[in-house]
């Protein structure tokens, strides 16, 4: 029963698997479940950041407009360093590198706000979001920055041993971020600081470092979905990734993280967006309607938050 319990999303995604494979034609091909791995590894790469922020009890509401900026800023960059007489061989590389360190410093600031002035992140990261967004709007001008060779479409659509390149990221993410969390003193200390910060702060924990790694953490890995993304569409558009950070956080929540700060796991994480990957493939290889689409999803993310709740309580 306690099995049951703790583990009732995997139950809920194997019978959501069998329904499929039976209703839903052609969605156990290999090809399909690579497309379902591809189409959620970038939004999945930041869920495992946004899993450690709301473990750490904070929350980023900017993670969708970084994404669009960050793709928006390599493609600035490699244009204007080609400009400056650099081969686009060196000049895609660096602006790709700036762009990550660009976008980490965000998150580094969003967290130094945080501990310094006591503003809550999601006040902050709300701000971020309107000025990500204007600011990806003004690099651009309103249209895409298409500066891009070739070969770099491989970062967002290319395939490596068979299996699309955004999937192995996003698996090599979800490995390094599992053991961070589960296996490393930093883990620990996070779990600490979100669920009772005052007594983490007492027992000598840097309840202020912890908070601005995450915040880090996670901008860190909304650059580089950026970067995927502009790799994947081969253009910097400042109107991509509109509404990922309700996907993230949705994936986050269903995965059994609780708001509340202080529980969850980044295998939780992996099964939320896993599932949501395939309900929504699903749901359009059987043409159901977009809008019910965006129904079906808001009414899973409201019975994930009550059965954590209950959960919750019955563990109390």
């Amino acid at each position: 029963m306690v099995w049951a319990r703790s583990s009732i999303l995997e139950l809920v995604l194997v019978a959501l698997c069998l329904v499929l494979a039976f209703q839903a034609e052609g969605f156990f091909t290999v090809g399909n479940l690579l497309n379902v791995l591809r189409n959620v590894s970038m939004q999945g790469i930041i869920a495992f950041g946004m899993t450690m922020v709301i473990i750490s009890g904070e929350i980023d509401l900017s993670v969708g407009s970084a994404v669009a900026f960050a793709g928006c800023v390599t493609a600035w960059l490699a244009q204007w360093l080609a400009a400056l007489g650099l081969s686009m061989v060196m000049a895609l590389p660096l602006a790709m590198c700036l762009a990550l360190l660009l976008g980490m410093s965000i998150g580094a600031l969003t967290g130094l706000i945080r501990v310094r002035f006591a503003v809550p992140s999601f006040i902050t990261t709300l701000a971020w979001m309107t000025v990500l967004t204007g600011a990806a709007q003004l690099i651009t001008g309103g249209f895409p920055l298409t500066p891009f060779p070739e070969w770099y479409n491989f970062f967002g659509g290319g395939y490596l041993f068979g299996v699309p390149f955004p999937a192995l990221v996003f698996l090599l993410v979800f490995l390094t971020t599992h053991v961070l969390m589960g296996y490393t003193s930093f883990g620990r200390s996070v779990y600490a600081v979100g669920g009772n910060p005052e007594a983490a702060r007492l027992s000598g924990i840097r309840v202020g470092r912890v908070k601005v790694v995450v915040m880090a953490s996670v901008a860190f890995l909304a650059a580089l979905a950026g970067i995927m993304q502009s790799a994947q569409i081969m253009s910097g558009s400042a109107t991509t990734a509109r509404g990922w950070e309700l996907n993230v956080i949705a994936s986050v929540i269903i995965g059994g993280t609780s708001l509340m700060g202080g529980e969850g796991k980044i295998r939780g994480t992996l099964m939320g967006v896993i599932f949501l990957g395939i309900l929504v493939n699903g749901m359009t290889l059987m043409n159901i309607n977009e809008y019910w689409q965006h129904v079906v999803r808001g009414a899973l993310i409201l019975a994930a938050v009550l059965i954590n709740r209950i959960n919750e309580r019955s563990r109390d």
